[in-house]
């Protein structure tokens, strides 16, 4: 059973950080020992499609609904980072993109949202169809983990649960009754594609992503600049505490937010690093040329999908990704306690 279980590690990634969030001294290349990258595995069997109607069924398809999102204008701006933390990450070269305008949604896709798309469709979603998901122990109640043998070798904190799926993050006995305005986890980028289909709106590119997170800024590491907490205040909602030992809350949260918490940028837009990873439209590759492109979607295939803006799982000793720059990858039926994603639409 566990064959099919896939593998999102999340070991260590040292390095260290002065107060100014600037890097002192330079991690191992490309941070091998984070396992953000591991995706899930297969035994050679995969679930087939979701859409208890039909995979390609349109009906219940609406016109976007845009009066939760930011209309982000046209512009030219500095895509990736010359000063890399990640090197294998592909997080370089520093490079000119030019977009057209796009909207974005204004926070990320909520339980409550999810859960009007699954009863209109009658959605089930790829985790629920595998049986398991990965949480972090911390997370998980003391009957949960006495009902687990097995763990992730490099990262014993990050366990297979059965049962963890959307409805049920931390496995049997956990709900969303009270997370209604969370994120909503445990998604696939499969899952995402199809809700935003749904929604009449799709996945942002990465490209898309990263110029609506840098929000007008060039060079600088979050959407309001370099400093982690502007005036002693979260602007985001990160592990605080000692990883992986204890998620002390003290920005507010021990796990999930709800997905309008912490100031919007001067775009409109909350949330964008950190809370959960996001999914892009985006295939994965580290290799990015230093000319300049026009409305770049990625390459044309691959095995991965691009996931952007780090979570509250992310410790700046254990996988500091939560920078507009930094960027992961899981193949597209992977999904996690800290994965979601928000919905992009086409101004024209």
């Amino acid at each position: 059973m566990f064959g099919r279980f896939f593998i999102l590690l999340l070991a260590v990634c040292s390095f260290c950080l002065s107060e100014e969030e600037t890097c002192s001294k330079e991690p191992s290349e490309g941070g091998e020992g984070c396992g953000c990258s591991k995706s899930r595995e297969h035994d050679g069997e995969k679930p087939g499609s979701h859409w208890v109607q039909g995979l390609d069924d349109e009906e219940g398809v609406t016109g976007p609904n845009l009066e939760n999102t930011v209309l982000i204008e046209a512009a030219t701006f500095n895509m990736g980072t010359d000063q890399p933390v990640f090197k294998a990450d592909g997080e370089m070269p520093s490079r000119e993109v030019k977009l057209k305008s796009f909207y974005l949604d204004v926070q990320e896709v909520s339980n409550n949202d999810f859960a009007k798309f699954v009863e209109s469709k009658k959605y089930i979603t790829e985790a629920e169809t595998f049986g398991n998901s990965f949480v972090a122990d911390f997370y998980l109640s003391d009957a949960v983990k006495a009902g687990i043998s097995q763990a992730v070798a490099d990262a014993p904190w990050w366990l297979p649960v059965s049962g963890a799926n959307w409805r049920h993050p931390e496995g049997e006995g956990s709900d969303i009754n009270a997370r209604g305005d969370h994120p909503v986890v445990h998604v696939s980028w499969n899952d995402a594609v199809k809700y935003c289909k749904w929604a009449g709106k799709r996945l942002p590119t990465e490209a898309e992503w990263e110029m609506a997170c840098r929000n007008g800024k060039q060079n600088r590491l979050f959407p309001w600049g370099n400093k982690w907490k502007p005036k002693d205040q979260f602007f985001a909602n990160i592990w605080t505490g000692e990883f992986p030992v204890l998620d002390d809350g003290t920005d507010g949260f021990a796990g999930t937010g709800p997905a309008d918490m912490f100031p919007q940028t001067d775009s409109g837009l909350k949330n964008m690093i950190g809370n959960v990873w996001e999914w892009t439209e985006d295939w994965w590759t580290t290799r990015h040329s230093s000319e300049r492109s026009e409305d770049p979607v990625g390459p044309a295939g691959g095995t991965d999908k691009v996931k952007k803006g780090g979570s509250f799982m992310c410790h700046k000793e254990y996988c500091y990704r939560y920078r507009c720059a930094a960027r992961s990858q899981n193949t597209p039926d992977s999904s996690a306690h800290n994965l979601g994603f928000r919905c992009a639409t086409d101004a024209n």
